[in-house]
């Protein structure tokens, strides 16, 4: 929670990714992972204070903003985000990786970056290289959606992108959240409107995408789980996620307007709350020696399903205009 609180702070003094910060905070202090007084809370908040933050995620969307988007966007949207797994998992596969970092690594690229890819991580099965490769997916989306926050609306401007078209470039390929909302305002707000709207249809995808990875490496998780008794993610594993329900829930209650906007100002500042609190613990459970040795590999990865990413989508809006 200290660590956390460190990296907020300076994230809002200095500027910059509060996740990232988070994350480098964490490591520094790896030693902590050893003591057997700190070892406990370090395990909770990276697993359980995780999974409450992505389920919170669910308070930012409704049916209605969805609904809104029209049929030609969500097919844009639908077909980048499978494209972008599908290229992953091919990618994987070339770069000598296993499918579970293809799919970690897509799922981060094609949804909402460091939130996606510590869902998608929970349901993964565990081995030696997990948290390690959570990291590294991590830290990459989030500079590359950092670079893309910059890029993206100058690209726009060049190419004279409509506002609804600009949201749809920004909103349908940048990575995270707060980057999106970052750099579609900075074209106005009609342009920052339709970002975050279309945004927050790719975030919504989240649940499905988690529960279809879930069923995908049931078999594995278990397998995993069998080999390491002592693994935190032994012993029988619920087929849908508790956090998949409560996102789901989130959405309901929300398109229902039974979550008033002061209480989804709240729910969406504690989500976040968690995400960072999560991101630091798993950060403190890996060394720079250990990220070091996750090499080139994931780098390349993700900077090639990014690019297919915003490829895809600037191709479809040559094609509308």
């Amino acid at each position: 929670m200290v660590v956390a609180l460190a990296a907020s702070f300076v994230s809002q003094l200095h500027g910059g990714p509060q996740m990232l910060y988070a994350l480098f905070f964490g490591v520094a202090f790896h030693y902590l992972s050893q003591e057997q007084r700190t070892k406990p809370g370090i395990e909770f908040c990276s697993r359980h204070v995780l999974r409450l933050g992505v389920g919170l995620l669910g308070a930012r969307i409704t049916a209605m903003q969805i609904a809104g988007l029209g049929w030609v966007t969500a097919i844009t949207v639908v077909a980048a985000v499978i494209s972008t797994l599908v290229c992953g998992l091919l990618l994987a596969r070339r770069l000598g990786l296993t499918r579970a970092q293809g799919v970690l690594s897509g799922g981060a690229v094609a949804i909402c970056g460091a939130s996606a890819a510590l869902a998608i991580a929970a349901v993964l099965p565990r081995d030696k290289h997990h948290d390690r490769f959570t990291l590294m997916v991590v830290i990459t989306v989030t500079v590359l959606s950092t670079v893309a926050m910059v890029v993206y609306p100058l690209i726009s401007r060049a190419l004279g992108l409509s506002p609804q078209l600009a949201g749809l470039f920004i909103g349908g390929t940048i990575h995270d959240v707060a980057q999106v909302v970052g750099a579609g305002y900075t074209l106005g707000t009609e342009a920052g409107d339709s970002a975050t709207i279309v945004k927050l249809f790719r975030v919504s995808m989240l649940a499905l995408v988690v529960l279809v990875v879930s069923l995908a490496f049931k078999t594995a998780r278990e397998q995993a789980a069998a080999a390491d008794p002592a693994s935190p993610s032994s012993g029988k594993q619920a087929l849908v996620p508790w956090f998949l329900w409560l996102f789901a829930a989130m959405v309901l209650a929300n398109s229902a307007g039974t979550i008033s906007p002061a209480l989804q100002q709240g729910l969406g500042w504690t989500s976040r709350a968690c995400l960072v609190v999560a991101i630091a613990a798993l950060g403190m459970k890996t060394s720079f020696m250990q990220l070091a040795q996750a090499g080139w590999r994931p780098i390349v990865l993700i900077t090639i399903e990014t690019l297919w990413m915003a490829a895809l989508v600037l191709a479809v809006i040559c094609w509308q205009r």
